[in-house]
């Protein structure tokens, strides 16, 4: 079989990068379980244990040559993927064969290996929130004074800056990275807690010695990279499954900002006022050689609501989980962790695309907004006739009355927007300066001041925190 013959997920044949589908490939997760090995021999030797520092040492020399066909056969005969693991290193470290997995659980090491992986996941996923919050207040920055056509309810409303705007997109793209940071800085370590989690297999190794067994459990975490005082102090046989439903949610909230972006881009792009990019050579439709689609916030939404469909799922996994544990939730956890970080990590990826060359159309978006300028400047034509001296409640009903007909009007025969040509032939609006009442700028209130505001306290200091961000961009395909 090859490649072509057999199913691919398209996560990792098309979207998701390769460091993140690196955390998530099985080099990581069984080289992780021979350090958890390591790191669990270490510590029993350091208390007491008689475990020899040859056989420590030939743990060290393979952590990473993991020969999958063998670990393969074993697990056809043994019908068990942790014990298939530890046939295959026993019989490249025969020394120290006799201690590998010495008091441990299965659970030691998958519990302890995806919370690694979730955590260099989410770290993975905050640098990109990071590049896209940072690529927006750039765009906004330079857009901060350009009004354009504001909309509620999708319909014509007061005018905004296309910079104002961007800050929107940035700021729920924000408030999704505090919640990744919040996951990261609250995310517990299970440790060396034993079948139910009772640490009684390691209280019959040391002899009924409980400190040591709470030295064992700090010493592990430690060498694993882990800060002690973030360890669960009670588990079951696995850490709690509710986590992965706060982990699950925090990704959720990350995909629906990045949907809610995407989805006004699209919605822009169909009135030609802004456009993802375009490349040269790229090709819009194989039918309408016109075209130029909006493929890559498409492709976002379409990752995006994926990812949002998960945290349901996790919240019916954790829930399920009968007293100490049960094993319906491994499977179904295969699927949902890695496919998770992958879609978000793919469709934040096409994010840091499209933020980091949107295309604005200054001649559109003018065009646009002054279309409609005229009606949404009423107010103030009734205001400026009533302060040469005109009766607000008469000037209110000629402005009404013009503006449903030339509304109507331009429904119907898609005739311009000729309201104040209309009201300057009336001598009620005779003394008014029709012009300066529908310039954008007097309309947009302190958007280009907030555009400063937000980058100043929100997008600053997010660069600061992120200023060796190395995240990789990625060469997007269709």
């Amino acid at each position: 079989m090859t490649k072509e013959t057999v199913y691919q997920s398209p996560l990792s044949a098309r979207y998701a990068s390769t460091q993140m589908q690196a955390v998530w490939s099985p080099q990581r997760k069984f080289s992780t379980w021979r350090r958890l090995w390591l790191a669990l021999a270490e510590s029993e030797k350091a208390l007491g244990l008689d475990i020899t520092e040859a056989q420590v040492n030939e743990l060290k020399a393979h952590l990473d040559d993991i020969d999958y066909a063998v670990a393969a056969k074993h697990e056809k005969r043994l019908r068990h993927d942790v014990m298939a693991h530890v046939h295959a290193l026993g019989e490249i470290a025969p020394t120290a064969r006799p201690i590998i997995h010495l008091g441990a659980t299965s659970q030691f090491l998958n519990c302890n290996t995806e919370l690694l992986q979730i955590r260099e996941s989410l770290q993975l996923i905050a640098a990109r929130l990071a590049a896209v919050i940072d690529a927006l207040g750039r765009f906004a920055k330079t857009h901060s004074h350009q009004p354009t056509l504001g909309f509620t309810h999708y319909q014509p409303a007061q005018p905004t800056t296309v910079g104002k705007r961007a800050c929107l997109w940035a700021q729920e793209f924000a408030i999704a990275l505090d919640e990744i940071e919040t996951r990261v800085n609250k995310l517990s370590f299970r440790g060396v807690k034993g079948a139910t989690g009772t640490q009684a297999s390691f209280m019959s190794l040391f002899d009924g010695d409980a400190q040591k067994v709470e030295e064992l459990d700090v010493m592990v975490t430690k060498k694993m990279g882990w800060d002690p005082k973030k360890r669960f102090v009670v588990t079951g046989q696995t850490y709690p499954r509710i986590v992965d439903a706060q982990i699950l949610s925090a990704l959720a909230l990350t995909a629906a900002a990045a949907h809610k972006c995407a989805s006004d881009i699209r919605l822009l792009a169909n009135h030609r006022e802004i456009e993802e990019p375009f490349e040269s050579d790229q090709i819009g439709s194989s039918a309408m050689a016109y075209k130029r689609n909006p493929m890559r916030c498409e492709r976002i939404c379409a990752l995006a609501r994926f990812v949002m469909s998960l945290p349901a799922n996790a919240l019916q996994t954790a829930s399920v989980q009968w007293l100490e544990r049960t094993l319906d939730d491994s499977a179904n956890r295969r699927l949902t962790l890695p496919e998770a970080f992958l879609a978000l990590d793919g469709l934040l990826a096409t994010m840091q695309n499209v933020s980091g060359g949107m295309i604005v159309n200054d001649a559109i978006v003018a065009a646009n907004l002054e279309r409609e300028m005229p009606f949404l400047a009423t107010e103030n034509l009734m205001m400026a006739a009533a302060a040469q001296g005109a009766d607000r409640q008469e000037a209110h009903e000629i402005v009404r009355q013009a503006s449903q007909e030339v509304a109507s009007e331009m429904k119907q025969t898609g005739s311009e927007n000729d309201l104040l040509h209309r009201l300057a032939q009336h001598p009620m609006f005779a003394k008014v300066d029709l012009a300066a009442t529908v310039d954008p700028m007097a309309y947009v209130g302190r958007a280009p001041q907030q555009v400063d505001d937000f980058i100043s306290t929100v997008v600053e200091p997010i660069r600061a925190r992120y200023v060796s961000n190395d995240v990789i961009e990625m060469e997007l395909r269709v």
